[in-house]
């Protein structure tokens, strides 16, 4: 794979990470825009996501430093607000841990990978954003969220695994939906990336065990160093649009992006 394949791809996992536009839609899409670019693979993908890991944790440090006194204070049985975060932050995560084991021992992981799924993904999730934003939720504050609002996030992030819904997208409508702020949906996604991410990168690290290191190790570390920095970007401009604006600009491209690729799509199968 060449350095410019990897920088292109380092960029755009950063910047469409934390943005509900699907990532992993614009990652496998990549390889199929240039000629002679081959998909990258899981691996890439993930070495991508552990980059933007590392920006969300720096981000949001204080919150970061809440989940680490509450994973504290839960080894230890002591009740604290921390422990009651760190806990809706886990119990959320299962559900998409449990379905993620279950599309790797049935293997098909790689036949979602399609321009015709993510096309509609894109422009089907993309619309449910839009009705959920439309919530007068304002309910904001990490003390606000309930076991019921982790849960529920938790669920619908499962369906994050197929590409083009985002994870992103995903939870911060079912956030909205919940009556959350924008601002505070957000924020509770991004916090629900930690552990999601740095689950994907443990197996990631046993793949790279398994298959060996070298060259594919190296450009791995390129994408995540560069994934980091235009996710750090991309998160402190999100973080404060959601205090200006709504979600439609996203919508409205997630549409304008699906429908390119269904038509694409249409045009190949044609030929």
């Amino acid at each position: 794979m060449s350095l410019i394949q990897l920088i292109v791809l380092a960029i755009i996992q950063g910047i469409t990470e934390f943005l509900p536009i699907s990532s992993s839609a614009h990652l496998i899409l990549a390889p199929l825009a240039v000629k002679d670019w081959t998909d990258q693979g899981p691996l890439i993908d993930i070495a991508a996501h552990v980059g933007s890991l590392v920006a969300v944790l720096i981000y949001f440090r204080a919150e970061t430093a809440m989940l680490f006194r509450g994973g504290i204070d839960t080894v230890r049985f002591r009740a604290s607000d921390d422990r009651k975060l760190f806990l809706f932050i886990a119990a959320a995560t299962v559900p998409t841990l449990a379905l993620a084991a279950v599309f790797v021992l049935l293997d098909i992981t790689d036949a979602l990978r399609s321009p015709v799924v993510i096309g509609w993904t894109s422009i089907i999730f993309g619309m449910l954003l839009w009705v959920a934003d439309r919530s007068t939720g304002t309910r904001e504050g990490l003390d606000h969220i309930t076991w019921r609002d982790a849960l529920t996030i938790g669920l619908a992030q499962m369906i994050a695994l197929v590409p083009g819904v985002s994870r992103s997208g995903i939870t911060m409508t079912m956030g909205r939906f919940l009556g959350l702020a924008r601002t505070e949906a957000a924020r509770f996604s991004m916090l629900l990336a930690i552990p999601t991410i740095l689950a994907l990168g443990f197996f990631a690290a046993i793949e790279i065990a398994r298959e060996g290191a070298g060259a594919a190790m190296s450009g791995a570390a390129i994408v995540a160093v560069l994934s980091f920095i235009c996710a750090y970007a991309a998160i402190a401009v999100l973080m404060r649009l959601t205090r200006s604006i709504s979600f439609t600009p996203f919508v409205i491209y997630r549409v304008i992006f699906g429908i390119i690729l269904l038509t694409m799509a249409g045009s190949l199968a044609a030929s």
